[in-house]
C-alpha cells in the first residue's frame, strides 16, 4: 500500500513561487481537467480558467453549437486564439478542451509559453465520467467506450509531448493535485 506524501503549505508556496508561466492541463474529455484545475489553482493561490467556458462566453454559443454549425476546424482555430489570449492575460491554471493539444499550432504555443500537463486515465473511468453530462459533441452518435478508446489511441502521441504526464484514474482529486505539484517541482 502506497502512502501519499502531503506537501506542507510552505512547500506549496515555494513551488508556486517558482512557476513563471501558466499551467495548462491537457488530455481527453473526462480526465478531470476542470475539476482538478480548480483545486490546483486554489492550492497555488492563483486563478483558474476553462477554455471551453471562455469560448462559449465569447461566442455566446455552446461548444456543441459551434461544432454543429461551423465544424471542428473552425472551432480549433477559435480555441487557439482563446488559449493565446488567456496565456497573454497570465492566468495561473488553464484547462483546455480535449482536442486542443492535438492541434500542432496550439500544442506548439502551449509548449513554448506554459507548463503543459497531460492528465490521463483509463477508459473505464473516462466512460463513467463522461456519461454524467450530455455536452460532449464527439460522443454523440456512437458508442462512448469505442469513441473514447479511438480518441485515446489517436491523441496519445500528441498528449505525450506535454512536459508532465500524470495518471489520474479514479483516485481522489486531492491526490492528483498533490502529484501535479510534485511533478511541477521536479520539472522546474
Amino acid at each position: 500500500m502506497t502512502q501519499t506524501i502531503t506537501l506542507s503549505p510552505a512547500q506549496i508556496k515555494r513551488i508556486a513561487s517558482r512557476i513563471d508561466r501558466p499551467v495548462v492541463l491537457v488530455g481527453l474529455m473526462g480526465v478531470g481537467k476542470s475539476t482538478v484545475g480548480r483545486r490546483l489553482a486554489a492550492e497555488l493561490a492563483t486563478d483558474f480558467v476553462d477554455v471551453d467556458h471562455e469560448i462559449e462566453r465569447a461566442a455566446d454559443r455552446t461548444v456543441s453549437e459551434i461544432f454543429t454549425s461551423h465544424g471542428e476546424a473552425y472551432f480549433r482555430d477559435g480555441e487557439r486564439r482563446v488559449i493565446a489570449r488567456l496565456m497573454d492575460e497570465a492566468h495561473g491554471v488553464i484547462a483546455t478542451g480535449g482536442g486542443a493539444f492535438v492541434d500542432d499550432q496550439t500544442r506548439s504555443l502551449i509548449r513554448e509559453r506554459a507548463i503543459a500537463i497531460w492528465l490521463d486515465c483509463d477508459i473505464d473511468t473516462l466512460v463513467q465520467r463522461t456519461a454524467k453530462r450530455d455536452t460532449r459533441p464527439l460522443l454523440r452518435g456512437g458508442d462512448p467506450r469505442q469513441i473514447l478508446t479511438e480518441l485515446k489511441d489517436q491523441r496519445s502521441g500528441a498528449y505525450s509531448e506535454a512536459h508532465i504526464h500524470i495518471v489520474t484514474n479514479d483516485g481522489p482529486h486531492a491526490e492528483t493535485v498533490q502529484n501535479i505539484l510534485e511533478a511541477i517541482d521536479a520539472w522546474l
